[in-house]
């Protein structure tokens, strides 16, 4: 302070902004038991919250007591509002986000474990046998106890079990015993039957187990050898019979049998990814989310439909999508478009000289290529046709109209569809030569190698952004005109925009991107290509989650098919 009468001044001011503790009794109290006390005025109210920069807070001390701090409880007030909005105080859930988790190999098996002991406790059946009646059930715990608990026997009887309790099953050896599939006997031949007691040598049981677990890969429901027996080999048989690599094998069956049989669990479908996925969403709601989910191996795609991250389209978008790019449908449409059908007999004619006057080499009706109009109504106009108004071609030049614009249209949103697809792919070779660059870049400018991480976002952010707007023209192709699709477009220019800059600037050579101004432009176009991406997501995703709830049609996505 310049002055003391500045420094009473800011007191007096800061008098005005502190709250007032009348009414705290404790505070009160504590006052009341100091013979002398001071108080130490505070520059600003904000190290309340924690503001770094603040000057010491307001402290009672007395020459009788130990320095201590008001008791101010922070647990029992408000948060303090600073003027902020509360999407900045709390990170908000953006509309596309989906909740999902993550499953080792290790929790599936737990998981199984975990019902199968709960299932052995309550029905007080052998684990092998609770196994067996929830894959019967599809692991649905609650659906089984309550059936068995109605009807005992007739659910023993569709999940393959028997009704009568039995010693285990064991290798043994009978004297006489003769094998009904290969027919062999003699002393020492060991045999194997489960609980229905039909008995075979142990080779056949091991060719046989072989054949369905190597060959068919089944491995849940696996019948016993006799004809007409539906009892199945539970896992405790199998693994007295086979070999340890095949019991792996059945093992891993088994974990894929659980994660097929229950809706909401995936596989990861990322070449040699174990871990399988868990997301709540109903195939009923597909056409109004896209449920886009990420593995712990970085592997990003659509628990819907398993294809690779297709964000903002839906999953029946992206089908009708595929479909159409693949199948011959387009192949129809360029006959269309460069073709024409005879006006009597709808045979397909393909202009094969200058002349206008055609003659279907079928019916041989004679008609101008022009306008399609019958060529006895030209008159003298043998080879030039200018007869609009004729009524006998109207039909046959609208249909060929829309059949061209139908290409056209459906080329524009094609060529930038295949645009960006290939861009991803240029984009994923330069990233995985990333770490190269960055290296080369590490040792010209002297950046250390967190200083170079930048070029690593910058190139994750065009693998993303090129994906994304690779769909958003999927998307756009079905999309019927109205305030929507105006908002949506401009989104759609405002990210195609910022990855063009943001790609143009990432290829630059080293010398340039050791540049530091270069680098703040990269690392800031990154940010906004990340957030244009989010922006376009989100509303995208919001829109489509609202549906038919607004009555008025400009205000919701309207496809056409």
């Amino acid at each position: 302070m310049d002055s003391e009468d500045d420094f009473m001044s800011a007191v007096s001011s800061e008098d005005d902004i502190l709250p007032d503790d009348s009414d705290n009794d404790d505070l009160s109290g504590a006052e009341g038991q100091l013979q002398h006390t001071s108080v130490i005025p505070s520059a600003s109210p904000l190290l309340l919250f924690g503001s770094p920069d603040a000057a010491v807070i307001p402290v009672l001390f007395s020459h009788d007591a130990d320095l201590r701090l008001p008791d101010f409880d922070f647990d029992d007030e408000p948060d303090p509002d600073l003027g902020m909005p509360k999407d900045i105080m709390q990170k908000k859930k953006v509309a596309y986000d989906i909740g999902f988790k993550v499953y080792q190999p290790a929790d599936i098996q737990k998981q199984q474990d975990d019902l199968i002991n709960e299932v052995n406790m309550i029905l007080n059946i052998s684990k092998e046998e609770s196994a067996i009646l929830l894959r019967h059930c599809r692991w649905n715990k609650e659906r089984l106890i309550e059936d068995y608990m109605d009807r005992p026997r007739q659910v023993l009887d569709a999940a393959g079990l028997a009704h009568t309790a039995a010693k285990p099953p064991q290798l043994e050896v009978i004297p006489g015993f003769v094998c009904d599939i290969c027919c062999e006997e003699g002393d020492g031949l060991e045999s194997f039957a489960i609980k229905c007691g039909h008995r075979y040598c142990v080779d056949c049981y091991r060719h046989y187990l072989s054949q369905k677990i190597k060959e068919e890969g089944e491995a849940a429901r696996i019948q016993c050898p006799a004809d007409g027996c539906s009892l199945i080999i539970d896992a405790r048989s199998l693994d007295i019979l086979v070999t340890p690599e095949l019991k792996a094998r059945y093992h891993v069956l088994l974990n894929r049998t659980y994660v097929e049989d229950k809706d909401t669990l995936k596989w990861c479908p990322a070449p040699d990814c174990q871990n399988a996925i868990e997301c709540g969403v109903k195939k009923k709601d597909l056409d109004k989310v896209v449920p886009t989910v990420s593995c712990l191996c970085n592997h990003r795609f659509c628990f819907g439909c398993i294809l690779d991250d297709h964000q903002p389209a839906p999953c029946t978008l992206v089908k009708l999508w595929l479909q159409k790019c693949a199948d011959d449908s387009e192949t129809a449409n360029w006959i269309s478009a460069n073709t024409k059908e005879c006006p009597k007999c709808n045979s397909t004619i393909e202009k094969n000289g200058g002349c206008n006057h055609m003659t279907c080499r079928k019916c041989r009706h004679e008609f101008c290529w022009m306008c399609m109009g019958l060529w006895s109504e030209h008159g003298t106009s043998w080879y030039n046709c200018n007869r609009f108004e004729e009524k006998s071609g109207t039909d046959a030049r609208d249909a060929q109209a829309k059949s061209r614009v139908s290409l056209e249209r459906y080329l524009h949103y094609y060529n930038r569809y295949a645009n960006h697809e290939q861009s991803a792919r240029l984009d994923k070779d330069i990233y995985n030569k990333t770490e190269k660059k960055m290296v080369q870049l590490q040792r010209e400018s002297g950046m250390s190698w967190i200083e170079v991480q930048y070029l690593n976002s910058a190139s994750q952010a065009l693998q993303t952004c090129r994906q994304t707007l690779m769909w958003t023209y999927a998307f756009a192709f079905y999309l019927a005109r109205n305030n929507l699709t105006e908002i949506f477009e401009d989104n759609q220019k405002d990210l195609e925009m910022a990855v063009e800059a943001l790609s143009e600037m990432f290829e630059k050579p080293i010398s340039e991107l050791a540049d530091p101004k270069l680098k703040v432009v990269i690392m800031d176009k990154t940010s906004y290509c990340n957030k244009r991406r989010v922006i376009l997501l989100e509303d995208t995703a919001q829109n489509l989650a609202e549906g038919e709830r607004h009555k008025d049609i400009r205000l919701r996505w309207t496809f056409r098919f």
